[in-house]
């Protein structure tokens, strides 16, 4: 059963950066696309950036694109979210999550089947 573990959340200042990663454990031979969202308190959840199963071809919401760069390591079956210029309106759960079905990158979170548990990101001002 695949399963996605997220770490690298913390409590940051404004300005500051930090690096997320999703390590996918158990059946990854279908891992195709993966992506981020998020999950601020009261709002719904997010799409933040996606990464196509080649990870040459990637897609950002407006809202992190420049500040944000989704990566992945397919021989460590991980990828990454760097964010740069945090902003306290980036305070929220972030969550990765894999697709089984699709290769591309895709902002639609109902593509996707397999969901990490979230990481916590809080940025002060």
């Amino acid at each position: 059963q695949l399963q996605l573990v997220e770490s690298g959340g913390g409590l940051v200042q404004a300005g500051d950066s930090l690096r997320l990663s999703c390590a996918a454990s158990g059946r990854t031979d279908s891992n195709y696309a993966m992506g981020w969202f998020r999950q601020a308190p009261g709002k719904e959840r997010e799409f933040v950036a996606a990464i196509n199963r080649s990870g040459y071809s990637t897609v950002y919401a407006d809202s992190v694109k420049g500040r944000c760069t989704i990566s992945r390591d397919n021989a460590k079956n991980t990828v990454y979210l760097q964010m740069d210029s945090l902003k306290p309106e980036d305070t929220a759960v972030y969550y990765c999550a894999v697709s089984l079905r699709r290769l591309g990158a895709t902002r639609a979170s109902n593509e996707y089947d397999v969901w990490g548990q979230g990481t916590q990101v809080t940025v002060s001002s």
